[in-house]
């Protein structure tokens, strides 16, 4: 059973930056691809970002330009480097495979004060 387990939130300032780090037990997880997901209080949980193995990725249009997602195989762990933070991004962030494979981690809280 893969496990998931998201760190680097926190509380900043809007136009700051945050790395947020998801760290994935079990060698299946090199052959997915990876996404990050937020979900905001009374919203639905959205994927934001997408990786392949190989390093393709995609974006939602409300994070274009601002987020980047990468990953380290070797160590079984997914990226996603955040700058020029919104209010708008304040939501628990998590990780797992665009098919929502694996069982969720607890998610990283992400506020953004104006």
């Amino acid at each position: 059973q893969v496990q998931l387990v998201e760190s680097g939130g926190g509380l900043v300032q809007a136009g700051g930056s945050l790395r947020l780090s998801c760290a994935a037990s079990g060698s299946i997880f090199r052959f997915a691809v990876m996404g990050w997901y937020r979900q905001a209080p009374g919203k639905q949980r959205e994927l934001v970002a997408r990786i392949s193995w190989g390093g393709n990725t995609d974006y939602a249009d409300s994070v274009k330009g601002r987020f980047t997602i990468s990953r380290d195989n070797a160590k079984n762990t997914v990226y996603l480097q955040m700058v020029s933070l919104k209010p708008e991004d304040t939501a628990v962030y998590f990780c797992n495979t665009v098919s929502r494979t694996f069982s969720w981690g607890q998610g990283t809280q992400v506020t953004v004060s104006s």
